[in-house]
């Protein structure tokens, strides 16, 4: 049996087949989303903690185009969409990546209905993309302290230096 992680990279309808799976089985499903770009101590404290909100654990990362529609700068980003992916899917705890290009990340939060919606503290439950849709659908929200002194911003910043 391989190792490999890639096929944990899938397409909206690919997901939406696993998500019912999921479901059908009891799975509690979390869903969070970012650009991952750099992936450093603080996105992996943020994802483990998430992770822990449920028994499955979905994680959409922005497309390269839709990161350079985020104010990030011209130089974002660093690391092209597939490779954020890939480690993304390397990490045991996620169960499942999905590589999004819209603006935000409503559309797939509609389409997979997860249990729990986790975004970091730098959010408040009002202003989390989906937060009234997962509720509605009785499902909750969280927010994760972030760790101190960890951004890409400040990777790349220190970098430069």
């Amino acid at each position: 049996m391989s190792n490999r992680t890639e096929h944990k990279i899938v397409t909206l309808a690919q997901g939406i087949e696993l998500r019912k799976q999921w479901k059908a089985n009891g799975d509690k499903v979390v869903f969070t989303n970012g650009c991952f770009d750099i992936l450093h101590l603080g996105h992996v404290d943020y994802l483990e903690k998430s992770s822990e909100f449920g028994t499955k654990m979905i994680v959409a990362v922005n497309s390269d185009a839709s990161v350079r529609t985020l104010e990030k700068g011209v130089e974002r980003p660093v690391n092209a969409e597939y490779a954020r992916a890939r480690l993304i899917a390397a990490l045991g705890f996620v169960s499942m990546v999905i590589i999004f290009g819209e603006p935000t990340p409503l559309e797939l939060i509609q389409s997979l209905s997860p249990d729990v919606l986790v975004k970091g503290d730098d959010y408040t439950i009002e202003t989390i993309v989906g937060a009234k849709e997962v509720i509605a659908a009785g499902g909750s929200v969280k927010t994760i302290a972030l760790v101190p002194d960890y951004s890409t911003t400040k990777i790349i910043q220190k970098l430069k230096q």
